[in-house]
């Protein structure tokens, strides 16, 4: 499996700067996803800190992390989860960003990465505020890091989620799932990271756990990119199969045309909630109920027409809705259905310890619901 370059740099800007991570916090994060990774994240996550870490004690430049500042909140800093590269999405939200500052009369700066992990890292190490964030991201955010659902986008088509979707080459003689099934070992797959909804849970559970099949041991080969790259893999002939969802597609389709038409959707999901905004819990319940407000009244009120266009910029957004935790449930869910595939397919010493596992999995997920169905306030 060939993973993207991981994020050893991040763009937090205000508009004046960027900067790269101080190699003592990304060691820090990297060790303590190495303690935490099989619980949090699995197999995967555990190699994968281990490999930033690695990385980041072979990096020879060093970069000092600016102090946190413990007294009163005098700026937030706004994450944003990966949409093609940093520079791009920092782009893209930077003027509603600025509206949003001057509603709440704080400075708002952004943090973009290239990477799921680094924006998780980010939430973990409290550098982040708030953040637009995927439901998984979200889901691990709220039960680890202090962190809760203020808000979630909503679409102009009125959409209530989108797809994940597989796509191959126009001509590629794959033409159903079971041409996909019948080729173990023989196609070369390009994958979102394990926190992607859309381009690794979605379909792991949906298409290959169904089947008793892991994406990572079916392909000949597996890269892991954003969605964009993804998609490019397969219109360049460099992946025969690439996972993608339907909300970033029309973007791709806007951006690289002639590469658009040479892709076919092979399969589409069921329908996955949109993206939403968490907040850090630990900031005064004021600042929050003030966020909370001025994200879920932009673009409604007397300049709704220029906010909304400052929307257009991230991608089809036509606002915000007030969210809680419980918006989170299906993604719970996800994860719980994946882990119950997984536990059927594994390999056991007993039916007992099978059995043991499920009742295992089923307490984790009914608590997890409880949680996320408990009332919150801003």
């Amino acid at each position: 499996m060939r993973l993207a370059p991981d994020a050893l740099a991040e763009i937090s800007t205000d508009g004046q700067f960027s900067r790269p991570i101080g190699k003592p916090a990304l060691a820090k994060a990297a060790v303590a996803d190495l303690l935490i990774g099989p619980k949090r994240r699995g197999f995967l996550g555990l190699l994968r800190a281990a490999s930033l870490l690695l990385a980041v004690l072979g990096t020879s430049a060093v970069a000092a992390e600016a102090p946190q500042n413990s007294g009163h909140i005098n700026a937030l800093t706004f994450g944003i989860l990966p949409i093609g590269g940093p520079s791009e999405s920092l782009a893209a939200w930077r003027p509603m960003l600025d509206d949003l500052s001057h509603t709440l009369h704080l400075p708002i700066h952004s943090l973009s990465v290239s990477t799921y992990e680094g924006l998780g890292q980010a939430m973990a190490e409290e550098r982040v505020d708030f953040a637009f964030v995927s439901g998984r991201l979200a889901l691990d955010a709220v039960i680890h890091d202090r962190m809760q659902v203020i808000a979630q986008l909503t679409r102009s088509n009125g959409s209530r989620g989108y797809y994940s979707v597989l796509l191959v080459a126009k001509d590629s003689p794959i033409r159903n799932l079971e041409d996909l099934y019948r080729q173990p070992g023989k196609l070369r797959y390009a994958r979102g990271e394990v926190l992607s909804v859309s381009g690794y849970l979605v379909p792991e559970t949906q298409v290959f756990a169904n089947r008793r099949l892991d994406s990572d041991t079916f392909f000949a080969g597996v890269q892991v990119d954003n969605h964009q790259n993804n998609a490019l893999a397969v219109a360049n002939n460099e992946a025969d199969v690439a996972s993608n969802n339907t909300a970033d597609m029309e973007r791709f389709a806007e951006r690289f045309p002639d590469q658009y038409a040479r892709l076919r959707v092979l399969w589409t999901s069921s329908l996955i909630p949109h993206a939403v905004v968490v907040i850090r819990t630990d900031l005064p319940a004021e600042l929050r109920q003030r966020v909370a407000a001025a994200l879920t009244s932009y673009a409604k009120g007397k300049n709704a027409q220029a906010e909304v266009a400052k929307l257009h910029l991230i991608h089809d957004i036509s606002g915000f809705s007030p969210a809680g935790n419980e918006t989170l449930v299906p993604f719970a869910d996800i994860e719980f259905n994946l882990d119950r595939r997984r536990a059927y397919s594994a390999q056991w010493v007993s039916d007992a310890a099978m059995q043991t596992r499920l009742k295992k999995i089923d307490a984790e997920h009914e608590a997890l619901v409880r949680k996320l169905m408990a009332p919150s306030t801003p």
